[in-house]
């Protein structure tokens, strides 16, 4: 079943689609590249019972807005998700945060003064290197790829997320994480959200993870492709205090390629961070 945001914000020009539903404390889940909201959304209403959950497309993604004149780069999502938190009124929220939405949300709480009553850091963009040749490949040369004809950028971008998954995706998820890059407007987005990548922004910030000093977690996928398990025993080194869990036989698509282990792991991490009520 797809859920669509039902609500926006508007940042610096951008649209930003979100929504919030359940009770409470409140807790943020932040997608990753080329993803959207909807890869957590399961996980959102599983959490709902227990939690404020709020989901959110990061410019450039999913339901909000793709306009060619606005830079999606880490440096403008840590920023604005600074902002985000600070109109949904929250202060010292939950996080749970994938692939590049990890860097967005250590950079929100390194450089923007945003702290969190828990961090949980899923296969996440924190360390160089990071990028595959195909990732690089179109940095150099997005203006190219942005030209190519429209089924073969699909056939690009399936070829491109199926290579997330260690298990391989149905058919149905498939459609769900390619449909927001089909059409003019996706395409090009696709395209430029690569180009604005860049490993200046977590260089910035790698030298202060020992600083983070709320309670951490860091869960991954043994098969993860895109970023390998060394990346996670190296943050964990970093995090003081930071726990750790791998996963087997899931890739970087960790949501779908054991679903049930990583919600049963996110289960185990909420009860610690907030225990129910004897």
């Amino acid at each position: 079943m797809t859920h669509s945001l039902t609500r926006t914000i508007e940042w610096q020009g951008r649209t930003v689609a979100w929504d919030r539903f359940g009770e409470g404390p409140p807790i943020v889940l932040l997608h990753g590249t080329p993803w959207s909201s909807a890869l957590w959304r399961p996980y959102a209403d599983a959490l709902s019972g227990r939690f404020t959950v709020h989901l959110w497309d990061m410019p450039g993604y999913g339901a909000s807005s793709k306009d060619p004149d606005h830079s999606v780069d880490l440096g403008v999502q840590g920023e604005l998700f600074a902002h985000l938190l600070s109109m949904w009124g929250l202060d010292h929220p939950h996080v749970v945060a994938h692939d590049f939405g990890g860097a967005v949300a250590l950079r929100a709480r390194l450089l923007h003064d945003v702290r969190y009553a828990s961090l949980c850091l899923v296969d996440v963009v924190a360390l160089r290197p990071w990028g595959s040749a195909f990732f690089n490949l179109v940095k150099q040369h997005a203006d190219v790829f942005g030209q190519l004809p429209t089924a073969i950028h699909r056939g690009v971008v399936e070829s491109y997320v199926r290579g997330a998954s260690h298990r391989g995706l149905r058919d149905d998820d498939l459609a769900m994480l390619v449909r927001p890059w089909l059409g003019d407007a996706g395409q090009a987005a696709f395209y430029r959200q690569i180009a604005q990548a860049d490993e200046r922004f977590t260089d910035e910030i790698e030298p202060s993870y020992g600083s983070i000093d709320e309670p951490t977690h860091i869960i991954w996928g043994a098969d993860d492709t895109w970023i390998p398990v060394d990346r996670a025993h190296r943050l964990h080194t970093l995090v003081a205090g930071s726990t750790l869990t791998v996963l087997d036989g899931a890739g970087h698509l960790i949501q779908l390629d054991a679903p049930a282990r990583l919600a049963a792991e996110l289960e185990r991490w909420a009860s610690i961070v907030n225990p129910l009520p004897r």
